[in-house]
């Protein structure tokens, strides 16, 4: 499989997204539960509010691909408001999972349509890339770095407050998730075949030149790091795991600082989450999307806590319903 850029890119056409789409609708069986549904290990993993702790990690590695962190900065107010990524993020992800079956395939339709309006111009030399050429969105390598550095990082946070996942949860774990990847459009043909290829795949693309870090994804990361132009001003412990969390080639790319008193705090705090996070009430340690998911399936309103959460996590008090439209907003 070769990572790297090299001849012309492979796009995930319209009828091919259309295609992923409707095989995965054809094999629900519960359209209420949505795609996963409640004894899905998928479900288990991403109820966790501690998949905050890897949203940093995961957004940096995003930008760590040039033609992501270029897109961005052409096509996004990501550097005036960096939060807005952040929500849309989880709001498409969290659609997905949470959802039923209509929202699910609405937030897949309305992401193939976001990504096939993204193209332009690289603005300088980076790493395989090289000033003039073109990007897009909708291009599979593309796609398929963005849906890794989120699978990988909402493992690593899981695991950092929680027990391990066994080897078959693992598996499981990776089985699943190349449905919510077709949903991103990335065909399973496309996708390492276990999760030991997966992270092969993710040392390999650490290692390659098919990621490299400009000038405005640096910019971008420090100001993701500073909380600039949102309410929310990550601690120095969250930003010190953040970076321990990263590649060292991409800490050094970044121009981030992770001195004795970074390690010790990313250590302390790897130290004390665990035993913090388990005694958290269940409103507050499950994300609103999960709690908004349960009640939905057991007919009874989500709550105010919950609406508070999706607050928090997608910048809007409910999931978004079926018009593609409200994935916006």
């Amino acid at each position: 499989m070769q990572f790297a850029p090299s001849g012309d890119p492979l796009l995930v056409s319209e009828r091919d997204g259309r295609a992923l789409i409707e095989a995965i609708a054809s094999h629900c069986t519960h359209p209420e539960a949505g795609i996963f549904g409640p004894d899905s290990i998928t479900w288990r993993i991403n109820r966790e509010s501690a998949l905050f702790l890897g949203a940093g990690r995961a957004a940096l590695l995003q930008l760590a691909h040039p033609w992501v962190a270029t897109a961005l900065v052409e096509h996004s107010a990501l550097l005036e408001r960096p939060i807005e990524r952040f929500h849309r993020t989880f709001r498409i992800v969290f659609t997905m999972i949470f959802g039923t079956l209509d929202q699910a395939l609405a937030a897949a339709r309305y992401l193939h349509a976001l990504h096939t309006r993204i193209s332009g111009e690289m603005t300088e030399d980076v790493a395989a890339y090289r000033r003039g050429s073109r990007y897009q969105a909708n291009e599979i390598g593309a796609l398929r770095w963005v849906y890794a550095t989120l699978m990988e990082s909402a493992v690593l946070a899981y695991e950092c407050v929680l027990p391990p996942l066994s080897a078959e949860e693992r598996e499981q774990y990776y089985a699943e998730s190349k449905t919510l990847a077709e949903l991103f459009g990335i065909p399973a043909s496309a996708l390492p075949e276990s999760w030991t290829d997966f992270l092969d795949y993710n040392r390999e693309m650490h290692a390659s030149q098919a990621l490299g870090v400009s000038q405005d994804a640096r910019r971008m990361a420090h100001k993701l790091l500073a909380g600039a132009g949102s309410w929310i001003h990550p601690p120095r412990w969250y930003r010190a795991l953040t970076t321990a969390w990263l590649p060292e080639r991409f800490r050094n790319e970044f121009g981030l600082e992770f001195g004795e008193s970074d390690r010790r705090a990313a250590e302390t705090a790897r130290q004390r989450l665990p035993e913090i996070y388990r005694r958290l009430p269940a409103m507050i340690r499950f994300a609103g999307p999960w709690h908004e998911a349960s009640a939905r399936l057991h007919r009874r309103p989500s709550g105010v806590v919950a609406r508070l959460s999706n607050r928090f996590w997608i910048g809007q008090m409910r999931l978004p319903f079926t018009s593609d439209s409200a994935l916006r907003s």
